[in-house]
């Protein structure tokens, strides 16, 4: 399974998904059955109807993640937000709400069905401080420093290079950033056959990091404060229903699964710039002007 089969299969399967959207077919709990990963039991339930009154039905139903980032940002007002994988672009628009006509919201997306269902939902919306890019997580087109929090919703497990997408995300952050994501861990083993299927990466499991792990990737590439939440640990009853969805043997792989897979909260933040004492002792190059070193 190589990297670009990933990226394919999981762009495939998402433009599949904004298509039937876009087109008004939707299931119980808002996304299609056949077409649209991580339905029942990780994508219901997220928002409280407060959160989405007012919002474009489209957005709400696109919502295909595994929680509630917007909720755990502690977003505010003046604040610039990117959101990684997003989608159908409803934790852009909550995001926008929160930060205000001062502040922005992003959406990144590399699905070209995707962009156009979120942009849509942008103008229904009526949001000014939003704006929606093309682009892959592991490769963020905006400058260094040039946001204060990025959050996502169950789309870091989807990608192949991990350490690649933490490091670009740490890159964009301005210093005292925050990483506010939503996202599937792993704990404990997880049987091979689980890992190995295509289908399930594409539904937000397979891929999934270990919690150590996460930690490990975070801390690496330059976080602090970091925290993994976990908010609701699945069953094999909620592993029968996504399994069975996927075409998997059931009764072989969901005794298996009891508990090792769970969404979470994970949060970190980029250090704060070290401010660079000065004194009339010092002519390093760290606080003296060229001139000033002429002087002395």
């Amino acid at each position: 399974m190589t990297d670009n089969n990933i990226k394919e299969m999981v762009q495939t399967r998402y433009s599949e998904a904004a298509r039937r959207l876009a087109g008004g077919e939707t299931s119980g709990c808002g996304c299609s059955s056949s077409a649209i990963p991580c339905c029942d039991p990780i994508s219901s339930n997220l928002y409280a109807s407060g959160e989405t009154a007012g919002l474009p039905a489209e957005a709400v139903q696109a919502s295909l993640g595994c929680g509630n980032p917007t909720a755990l940002a502690e977003l505010r007002a003046g604040e610039t937000v990117l959101d990684l994988g997003s989608g159908g672009g409803i934790d852009v628009l909550l995001s926008a709400r929160r930060v205000g006509p001062t502040g922005k919201a992003y959406g990144l997306d590399m699905t070209d069905e995707m962009l156009t269902l979120a942009r849509e939902n942008q103008r229904k919306a009526g949001a000014n401080n939003v704006e929606f890019l093309q682009g892959e997580i592991e490769n963020i087109p905006l400058p260094e420093s040039s946001v204060d929090v990025v959050i996502s919703n169950c789309v870091i497990n989807l990608s192949a290079d991990k350490d690649r997408v933490l490091r670009e995300t740490f890159r964009v952050l301005r210093p005292g950033g925050r990483f506010a994501v939503s996202d599937v861990v792993v704990r404990g083993e997880v049987p091979a056959a689980v890992r190995k299927s295509m289908e399930l990466w594409v539904g937000c499991v397979a891929g999934a990091m270990e919690e150590s792990e996460y930690r490990t990737k975070l801390a690496v590439a330059g976080f602090e404060e970091i925290e993994i939440e976990p908010t609701r640990i699945y069953s094999v009853e909620d592993a029968r229903q996504f399994l069975t969805a996927e075409g998997i043997d059931v009764d072989a792989i969901a005794p298996l699964v009891e508990g090792k897979f769970a969404s979470a909260f994970v949060r970190a933040k980029k250090p704060a710039a070290k401010e660079v004492a000065s004194s009339p002792e010092c002519c390093g190059p760290a606080c003296c002007t060229p001139a000033e070193s002429q002087k002395r």
